[in-house]
C-alpha cells in the first residue's frame, strides 16, 4: 500500500471502530466492515484494530485467519469457492479444482490470477450436499458439476 492508501485505511478503520464503540466483543463485526470496504484486510487496518481494541496483533490475526470469509491478501474481481466437504470431495471436487487451476492459469499454491480477475478458494462446506460437487462464483451456486462445465462457468464472468 502507498502512504496515502495506508492513511485512508487507518482513517476508514477508525470510523468503523468508532461506530461499534471500540469494544473488543465486536472484533469480528469490525473486521467484516473493514473487509467490505477493501475486499480484504489490509495490514495497516489490522494493526489499527489491534491498537484501538487493545487486542494483540497475533490475536487479531488468529481471528482473521480462522474464518474463511476473511482474506489477508487482495482478492480478484470474481471469487470462486469450491466446496471440499465430504460429499463434494467424493463426487469430484478435486477434479474441479484441477480444471479451474488449469483454465485460470494458476500455479500450485497461487489463489489469485495475475490480472486480479479471479481468486480461487477451497471451503469446507457450502451447505448444498445434494448438489455435489458444488462451487460458487461471487456467491452464486453451481452444482452437479463436472470438469467439462468449468469453461462455461468462467465464460459467464467475462
Amino acid at each position: 500500500m502507498t502512504v496515502a492508501e495506508t492513511e485512508n485505511a487507518i482513517k476508514h478503520t477508525d470510523g468503523v471502530i468508532e461506530s461499534y464503540g471500540a469494544k473488543r466483543c465486536d472484533l469480528i463485526h469490525i473486521l467484516q466492515d473493514v473487509q467490505e470496504e477493501y475486499d480484504y484486510l489490509p495490514r495497516p487496518a489490522l494493526e489499527r484494530v489491534s491498537e484501538k481494541l487493545n487486542v494483540s496483533l497475533p490475536e487479531v490475526l488468529r481471528v482473521a485467519t480462522f474464518y474463511a470469509a476473511f482474506s489477508l491478501e487482495p482478492r480478484g474481481e470474481h471469487l470462486i469457492t469450491v466446496c471440499t466437504g465430504t460429499a463434494c470431495h467424493v463426487k469430484g471436487a478435486p477434479r474441479l479444482i484441477d480444471a479451474l487451476q488449469r483454465d485460470l492459469g494458476l500455479e500450485e499454491g497461487q489463489e489469485t490470477t495475475d490480472d486480479m480477475k479471479f481468486t480461487l478458494r477451497e471451503v469446507r462446506c457450502v451447505g448444498c450436499c445434494s448438489l455435489a460437487p458444488v462451487l460458487t462464483v461471487d456467491g452464486r451456486i453451481h452444482g452437479n458439476l463436472a470438469p467439462e462445465d468449468i469453461s462455461d462457468i468462467l465464460e459467464d464472468c467475462f
